[in-house]
């Protein structure tokens, strides 16, 4: 028997979900919600979802959810149609079921001494940090900081933010209205071009945001991030200069999700020496130092 079943057993749920809503946005990208009152009661910021994108596809796909409504009963993602797979999920029509295995892995988790929360999200690495502002905005204690950065038009309906955000370049003024409506600061970077994002990466608007703290402010941080490979390597970079700790979301290709076929294994350096860690299970969030020390 599966060991790691065995473990989330009773937290895991199969699905039978109905698409609530498929939104086409700009640069190839789509936002899916779907019905799945199960696995919204239980989802965390950083865990995922394996899909069954359509009967014929029969390998799923992992999604990080985006967002949980446990009373509405909704889980949301957002993803890019790369591969076969996730082209069918982008045919999917409203009223159509998707077979849905979730809230799968081990999520980020809050440390309540250090209030202030700095959130990365880069790509389709993002959905993991509008999860995470939506969960702490209601803690008053907690205050989330979301930076995101894209290469294509962020999928997301933006405004010019009312919300200060010490240390940050004056071309970082727009921000996501979603955030905006929760009083969550947000501010965006881009390479592209991009009207009101910074032309750069996240990680000078976190520099940037970082030295503008007083050392009680830096002392009371605490970094996540998820996104693509270089910019984690460089978030932990980052982490460690200002000396804070820092959590990151993997992504990896994986077959089960569940932990059974180990695909999915990256090497860890642990305080007990190197290990071998399945990201779906054993992750996706894992400490940056043990990934990129």
């Amino acid at each position: 028997m599966n060991v790691s079943y065995e473990r989330n057993r009773g937290s895991v749920f199969l699905e039978d979900a109905r698409i609530l809503a498929q939104r086409a946005w700009p640069g190839e990208q789509f936002v899916l919600r779907v019905q799945a009152p199960k696995a919204a009661r239980k989802a965390k910021p950083g865990t995922f979802a394996h899909i069954a994108c359509d009967p014929s596809v029969p390998m799923r796909r992992p999604l990080s959810i985006m967002r949980a409504a446990p009373a509405e009963g909704w889980l949301e993602f957002l993803y890019k149609p790369k591969g076969h797979g996730l082209e069918m999920l982008g045919l999917r029509q409203p009223g159509e079921v998707l077979s849905v295995l979730a809230p799968i892995g081990h999520g980020f988790t809050v440390d309540p001494k250090r209030p202030r929360l700095l959130a990365l999200g880069g790509g389709v690495g993002i959905p993991p940090m509008i999860f995470l502002a939506e969960q702490v905005r209601s803690e008053r204690r907690l205050r989330p900081l979301v930076l995101m950065g894209s290469e294509v038009p962020f999928p997301f309906e933006l405004v010019e933010s009312k919300l200060s955000m010490a240390g940050v370049g004056k071309t970082a003024t727009h921000a996501v209205a979603l955030l905006e409506q929760w009083g969550v600061p947000s501010r965006l970077a881009s390479n592209a071009g991009l009207t009101g994002a910074h032309r750069g990466y996240i990680t000078d608007l976190a520099r940037e945001a970082l030295q503008a703290m007083s050392e009680s402010e830096r002392a009371e941080s605490q970094v996540f991030a998820c996104g693509p490979t270089p910019m984690l390597k460089a978030v932990a970079k980052l982490a460690r200069d200002f000396d804070l700790p820092c959590q990151i979301a993997l992504e990896e290709y994986m077959a089960c999700g569940i932990g059974g076929c180990a695909g999915c294994t990256v090497l860890l350096q642990t305080p007990d020496g190197p290990a071998m860690k399945r990201v779906c299970v054993d992750g996706p969030v894992f400490d940056a130092r043990h990934v990129y020390p």
